[in-house]
Protein backbone atom coordinates (compact mmCIF):
# COMPACT_ATOMS: atom_id res chain seq x y z
CA UNK A 1 0.00 0.00 0.00
CA UNK A 2 1.55 3.22 -1.13
CA UNK A 3 1.92 6.03 1.97
CA UNK A 4 1.40 9.84 1.20
CA UNK A 5 2.76 12.31 2.23
CA UNK A 6 1.70 14.74 5.03
CA UNK A 7 2.65 17.41 7.53
CA UNK A 8 4.71 15.27 9.24
CA UNK A 9 7.03 14.06 6.03
CA UNK A 10 9.97 15.52 7.38
CA UNK A 11 12.92 16.08 5.04
CA UNK A 12 13.29 14.70 1.51
CA UNK A 13 15.98 12.10 0.99
CA UNK A 14 16.49 12.88 -3.13
CA UNK A 15 18.59 15.17 -4.56
CA UNK A 16 21.05 16.16 -1.36
CA UNK A 17 23.88 14.24 -0.45
CA UNK A 18 24.05 10.85 0.89
CA UNK A 19 24.13 10.25 4.33
CA UNK A 20 27.05 7.85 5.55
CA UNK A 21 26.20 3.90 6.10
CA UNK A 22 24.82 3.10 9.38
CA UNK A 23 28.13 2.36 11.82
CA UNK A 24 28.68 -1.31 13.07
CA UNK A 25 27.31 -1.97 16.24
CA UNK A 26 30.17 -2.01 18.69
CA UNK A 27 30.73 -5.42 20.19
CA UNK A 28 29.89 -4.85 23.75
CA UNK A 29 26.42 -4.37 22.26
CA UNK A 30 25.77 -7.85 21.02
CA UNK A 31 25.22 -10.66 22.54
CA UNK A 32 26.64 -13.74 20.34
CA UNK A 33 25.79 -17.75 19.87
CA UNK A 34 22.86 -19.46 20.78
CA UNK A 35 23.14 -20.00 24.48
CA UNK A 36 24.56 -16.54 25.63
CA UNK A 37 21.10 -15.00 23.35
CA UNK A 38 19.04 -17.64 25.29
CA UNK A 39 20.45 -16.49 28.34
CA UNK A 40 19.87 -12.75 28.06
CA UNK A 41 16.53 -13.53 26.79
CA UNK A 42 15.71 -15.17 30.75
CA UNK A 43 17.26 -12.85 32.32
CA UNK A 44 15.22 -10.41 31.27
CA UNK A 45 18.19 -8.30 29.56
CA UNK A 46 16.84 -5.30 27.31
CA UNK A 47 17.60 -6.57 23.75
CA UNK A 48 16.57 -4.42 20.62
CA UNK A 49 16.55 -7.15 18.30
CA UNK A 50 17.67 -10.65 17.45
CA UNK A 51 19.92 -11.10 13.87
CA UNK A 52 19.03 -15.12 13.13
CA UNK A 53 20.49 -17.19 10.39
CA UNK A 54 17.56 -18.13 7.90
CA UNK A 55 18.61 -22.06 7.95
CA UNK A 56 19.46 -21.90 11.71
CA UNK A 57 17.84 -24.97 13.47
CA UNK A 58 18.31 -27.56 16.49
CA UNK A 59 16.50 -27.07 20.19
CA UNK A 60 16.96 -23.83 21.08
CA UNK A 61 16.29 -22.14 18.15
CA UNK A 62 12.25 -22.49 19.05
CA UNK A 63 12.93 -21.40 22.47
CA UNK A 64 14.88 -18.23 21.61
CA UNK A 65 11.92 -17.79 18.87
CA UNK A 66 9.30 -18.20 21.65
CA UNK A 67 10.81 -16.26 24.51
CA UNK A 68 11.41 -13.26 21.61
CA UNK A 69 8.15 -13.32 21.19
CA UNK A 70 6.63 -13.27 24.61
CA UNK A 71 8.84 -10.30 25.10
CA UNK A 72 7.67 -8.55 21.87
CA UNK A 73 11.27 -8.48 20.53
CA UNK A 74 11.84 -8.80 16.56
CA UNK A 75 13.60 -11.35 15.14
CA UNK A 76 15.23 -10.26 11.74
CA UNK A 77 16.35 -13.60 9.78
CA UNK A 78 19.07 -12.86 7.94
CA UNK A 79 21.72 -14.84 5.69
CA UNK A 80 24.87 -15.01 6.94
CA UNK A 81 26.65 -12.55 5.06
CA UNK A 82 24.36 -10.22 7.67
CA UNK A 83 26.16 -12.12 10.36
CA UNK A 84 28.83 -12.32 9.35
CA UNK A 85 29.30 -8.51 8.67
CA UNK A 86 28.26 -7.94 13.00
CA UNK A 87 31.44 -9.80 13.87
CA UNK A 88 33.76 -12.79 13.58
CA UNK A 89 33.05 -14.55 16.37
CA UNK A 90 31.29 -18.08 15.95
CA UNK A 91 27.59 -16.78 16.33
CA UNK A 92 26.11 -20.49 15.38
CA UNK A 93 23.36 -18.62 13.90
CA UNK A 94 22.00 -16.13 16.41
CA UNK A 95 23.49 -12.52 17.61
CA UNK A 96 21.48 -10.55 19.55
CA UNK A 97 21.63 -6.10 19.58
CA UNK A 98 20.95 -5.26 22.81
CA UNK A 99 19.16 -2.36 24.14
CA UNK A 100 19.30 1.12 25.85
CA UNK A 101 15.78 1.21 27.03
CA UNK A 102 13.82 -1.29 28.53
CA UNK A 103 10.42 -1.63 27.12
CA UNK A 104 6.97 -0.95 28.74
CA UNK A 105 3.54 -3.16 28.19
CA UNK A 106 0.85 -0.11 26.76
CA UNK A 107 -1.58 -0.99 28.54
CA UNK A 108 0.24 -0.78 32.11
CA UNK A 109 1.55 1.99 31.03
CA UNK A 110 -1.76 3.85 30.45
CA UNK A 111 -3.28 2.61 33.94
CA UNK A 112 -0.26 3.71 35.78
CA UNK A 113 -0.50 7.20 33.87
CA UNK A 114 -4.41 7.30 34.79
CA UNK A 115 -3.66 6.19 38.31
CA UNK A 116 -1.25 8.79 39.41
CA UNK A 117 -3.90 11.36 38.45
CA UNK A 118 -2.33 12.73 34.99
CA UNK A 119 -4.19 13.13 31.44
CA UNK A 120 -2.30 10.66 29.19
CA UNK A 121 -0.38 12.70 26.51
CA UNK A 122 1.25 9.55 24.34
CA UNK A 123 3.23 9.83 21.00
CA UNK A 124 3.26 7.28 18.40
CA UNK A 125 6.33 6.85 16.01
CA UNK A 126 5.14 5.62 12.66
CA UNK A 127 8.51 4.32 10.78
CA UNK A 128 10.80 6.99 11.68
CA UNK A 129 14.09 6.06 10.55
CA UNK A 130 16.39 9.13 11.53
CA UNK A 131 17.76 8.25 15.02
CA UNK A 132 18.57 11.66 15.84
CA UNK A 133 14.99 12.76 14.91
CA UNK A 134 13.72 10.16 17.34
CA UNK A 135 16.26 11.58 20.34
CA UNK A 136 15.01 15.01 19.27
CA UNK A 137 11.36 13.94 20.11
CA UNK A 138 11.71 12.47 23.08
CA UNK A 139 13.68 15.22 24.49
CA UNK A 140 10.62 17.67 23.37
CA UNK A 141 8.04 14.60 24.69
CA UNK A 142 9.77 14.70 28.15
CA UNK A 143 10.03 19.00 28.36
CA UNK A 144 6.45 19.18 27.37
CA UNK A 145 4.78 16.44 30.03
CA UNK A 146 4.53 13.46 27.20
CA UNK A 147 4.11 10.37 29.61
CA UNK A 148 4.98 7.62 26.51
CA UNK A 149 6.16 6.90 22.93
CA UNK A 150 5.00 3.99 21.16
CA UNK A 151 6.85 2.80 19.01
CA UNK A 152 6.52 -0.33 16.31
CA UNK A 153 8.97 -3.55 16.17
CA UNK A 154 9.88 -2.91 12.74
CA UNK A 155 10.74 0.37 10.52
CA UNK A 156 11.85 2.05 12.52
CA UNK A 157 14.99 3.66 13.99
CA UNK A 158 17.10 1.91 16.65
CA UNK A 159 16.99 2.67 19.91
CA UNK A 160 20.98 3.06 20.21
CA UNK A 161 23.67 5.26 21.44
CA UNK A 162 23.41 7.95 18.97
CA UNK A 163 19.68 8.18 19.69
CA UNK A 164 20.32 8.13 23.71
CA UNK A 165 22.78 10.76 22.79
CA UNK A 166 20.42 13.01 20.57
CA UNK A 167 17.54 12.63 23.32
CA UNK A 168 19.88 14.27 25.99
CA UNK A 169 18.89 11.65 28.26
CA UNK A 170 15.24 11.73 27.68
CA UNK A 171 14.69 8.25 26.41
CA UNK A 172 15.73 7.06 29.27
CA UNK A 173 12.82 9.71 31.54
CA UNK A 174 10.18 8.55 29.42
CA UNK A 175 7.90 5.39 29.28
CA UNK A 176 8.89 3.83 25.61
CA UNK A 177 6.10 0.84 24.37
CA UNK A 178 7.23 -1.56 21.68
CA UNK A 179 4.23 -3.30 19.94
CA UNK A 180 3.78 -4.92 16.83
CA UNK A 181 1.12 -3.89 15.63
CA UNK A 182 0.35 0.31 15.80
CA UNK A 183 -3.27 -0.18 14.43
CA UNK A 184 -3.77 -2.89 17.90
CA UNK A 185 -1.83 -0.10 19.42
CA UNK A 186 -4.88 2.38 18.67
CA UNK A 187 -7.46 -0.60 19.99
CA UNK A 188 -5.87 -0.54 23.20
CA UNK A 189 -5.59 3.58 22.89
CA UNK A 190 -9.44 3.82 22.28
CA UNK A 191 -10.72 1.10 24.87
CA UNK A 192 -9.22 3.05 27.46
CA UNK A 193 -10.54 6.47 26.34
CA UNK A 194 -7.82 8.27 24.52
CA UNK A 195 -8.23 9.78 21.00
CA UNK A 196 -5.86 9.35 18.31
CA UNK A 197 -4.93 12.46 16.46
CA UNK A 198 -2.77 12.57 13.02
CA UNK A 199 -2.06 15.44 10.36
CA UNK A 200 -3.39 15.57 7.19
CA UNK A 201 -2.34 18.56 4.85
CA UNK A 202 -6.37 18.66 3.32
CA UNK A 203 -8.30 19.18 6.48
CA UNK A 204 -9.78 22.19 7.89
CA UNK A 205 -8.85 21.78 11.44
CA UNK A 206 -5.82 23.54 12.78
CA UNK A 207 -3.97 22.06 15.36
CA UNK A 208 -4.31 24.65 17.88
CA UNK A 209 -8.28 24.01 17.19
CA UNK A 210 -7.80 20.79 18.69
CA UNK A 211 -8.93 20.21 22.60
CA UNK A 212 -5.64 18.55 23.55
CA UNK A 213 -6.56 19.05 27.09
CA UNK A 214 -8.49 15.79 27.08
CA UNK A 215 -6.62 11.83 26.95
CA UNK A 216 -4.63 11.79 23.59
CA UNK A 217 -1.97 10.23 21.56
CA UNK A 218 -0.56 11.81 18.35
CA UNK A 219 0.60 9.97 15.41
CA UNK A 220 4.00 11.22 14.00
CA UNK A 221 4.75 9.56 10.34
CA UNK A 222 7.73 8.66 8.90
CA UNK A 223 10.78 11.21 7.60
CA UNK A 224 9.83 10.57 3.72
CA UNK A 225 6.23 9.05 3.86
CA UNK A 226 4.04 10.33 6.16
CA UNK A 227 1.82 8.60 8.26
CA UNK A 228 0.32 5.08 6.73
CA UNK A 229 -3.01 5.46 5.18
CA UNK A 230 -4.75 2.80 7.60
CA UNK A 231 -3.41 4.88 10.26
CA UNK A 232 -5.13 7.82 9.24
CA UNK A 233 -8.12 6.26 8.87
CA UNK A 234 -8.08 4.67 12.03
CA UNK A 235 -7.45 8.45 13.85
CA UNK A 236 -10.10 10.22 15.76
CA UNK A 237 -9.32 13.77 14.58
CA UNK A 238 -7.06 14.70 11.75
CA UNK A 239 -5.36 18.22 11.85
CA UNK A 240 -2.93 20.51 10.00
CA UNK A 241 -0.21 22.78 11.58
CA UNK A 242 -0.39 26.06 9.88
CA UNK A 243 2.18 27.59 7.92
CA UNK A 244 2.99 31.43 7.05
CA UNK A 245 4.81 30.19 3.40
CA UNK A 246 4.01 27.46 0.98
CA UNK A 247 6.35 25.45 1.36
CA UNK A 248 6.19 22.00 1.95
CA UNK A 249 6.19 20.82 5.58
CA UNK A 250 8.37 21.05 8.86
CA UNK A 251 10.65 18.53 9.97
CA UNK A 252 9.03 15.84 11.92
CA UNK A 253 10.85 16.63 14.90
CA UNK A 254 10.18 20.15 14.84
CA UNK A 255 6.48 19.09 13.97
CA UNK A 256 6.29 17.17 17.53
CA UNK A 257 7.67 20.27 19.21
CA UNK A 258 5.19 22.35 17.75
CA UNK A 259 2.63 20.03 18.79
CA UNK A 260 3.49 19.11 22.24
CA UNK A 261 4.17 22.48 23.40
CA UNK A 262 0.74 23.42 21.89
CA UNK A 263 -0.39 20.41 24.39
CA UNK A 264 1.47 21.53 26.63
CA UNK A 265 0.03 25.02 27.02
CA UNK A 266 -3.88 24.06 26.65
CA UNK A 267 -3.07 22.05 29.85
CA UNK A 268 -1.29 24.63 31.47
CA UNK A 269 -3.68 27.41 31.02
Amino acid sequence: MERKFNAFKGERRSGGPKRPASPRPKQSSLIIGRQPVMEALNSGKPIERIYMLRSATGDIIPQIKEKALTGNIPINVVPVEKLNGLTQANHQGVIALTGQVSYLDLQDVISHVIEQGETPLFLILDGITDVRNIGAIARSAVCCGAQAIIIPDKGIAALNEEAMKSSAGALEKIAICRVNSLLKAIDTLHLNGIKVLSSEMETEIKLYDCDLREPVAVIMGSEDKGVYPALIKASDVLFRIPMAGNFESFNVSVAAGIILYEAMKQRTV
